[in-house]
């Protein structure tokens, strides 16, 4: 679906139609979008397929006067609890008065990015400036899903606290699979605004404290991301050696269980076996095997006891 969007002195306000410098946004783009793309606005067809692809990583890119970057946004994933949170190509295409960004998924991102322009009243200047403010705009969502993977952590330990279970512990896996994306992801970004940095035209366009802000947000999201993969990795070891000291426990109760009950089997093979043993004529052998065989478990059982095997 294609969005135009003014930048004006009220941030950036929704308008009917394309104006000369206006923010063409396109989320989920339909075969229409698609021609719009490609033979209206001329872009190149290498950058869409580019985007179209889902794991394309941050890089930017230059053809024909045409300026091309690939950041990736944080995607919170309602349809699949194995990967809750992933991250997803956006294409940011300009070139003289055309501004164009592509996403083949409906971030929350985006809309919140054009609430809070409306909100502070942002006045965008170049289209170098509405590339650098979605970057920030990422950073920050980052962070925000970020902070919730972090309250996740803190239900499934307090559930694990109490019992520990496999699903909680599948949830665990699954958060580290979306950190691992996070991660990758903030690195590539920490890259790629290192190389937009070279650009001259970027330097000239753009005020140095808002490249600075950029810089700022993408460091607090490696930051918070390496917090809590780190919290994460220690309590995965931690649970690791609560089960591994649970399974030896268990171990130790049922090899003690099997050696009390081996002594009265012991026993009554003995006294089972068809040769004399003194005590096939005793009318009372059968009461002394039994006490024999019960006092002994229990000198087993009190043993085991003793060094703390029950």
């Amino acid at each position: 679906m294609v969005n135009y969007y003014n930048t004006g002195q009220k941030g950036l306000q929704k308008i009917a139609e394309w104006a000369s410098g206006a923010w063409i946004n396109i989320e989920m783009p339909t075969t229409q979008d698609i021609q719009y793309l490609l033979e209206d606005l001329k872009i190149p067809q290498g950058f869409f397929n580019d985007i179209e692809d889902v794991d394309e990583r941050p890089r930017v890119e230059t053809e024909d006067g045409w300026f091309f970057v690939v950041l990736r946004l944080p995607y919170k994933n309602v349809t699949d609890e194995s990967l809750p949170y992933y991250t997803v190509p956006l294409g940011i295409i300009f070139k003289d008065d055309i501004f164009v960004t592509v996403c083949f998924f409906k971030t929350e991102m985006i809309n919140d990015f054009i609430k809070y322009t409306v909100q502070k009243s942002i006045k965008i200047n170049s289209s170098y400036e509405l590339l650098l403010r979605l970057f920030i705009s990422s950073s920050v969502w980052f962070s925000k899903y970020l902070k919730q993977i972090g309250r996740r952590i803190d239900n499934i330990e307090d559930i694990l606290e109490k019992s520990i279970r496999n699903k909680q512990l599948q949830s665990l896996f699954s958060i580290e699979k979306s950190l691992i994306y996070f991660t990758t992801t903030l690195t590539d970004h920490t890259f790629l605004l290192k190389r937009l940095k070279t650009y001259t035209k970027l330097r000239e366009n753009i005020d140095p404290e808002l490249l600075e802000d950029v810089e700022i947000e993408l460091s607090q999201a490696q930051i918070t991301n390496r917090i809590y993969y780190d919290i994460l990795r220690r309590m995965e070891d931690s649970y690791d050696s609560i089960i591994s000291n649970n399974l030896n426990n268990v171990m130790k109760h049922l090899t003690s269980i099997s050696i009390i009950l081996m002594i009265p089997t012991l026993i009554a093979s003995f006294y089972g076996m068809n040769v004399e043993n003194h005590l096939e004529h005793n009318p009372l052998a059968f009461f002394w095997l039994v006490l024999a065989s019960f006092l002994m478990s229990v000198i087993g059982f009190l043993f085991f006891k003793k060094i703390d095997w029950f």
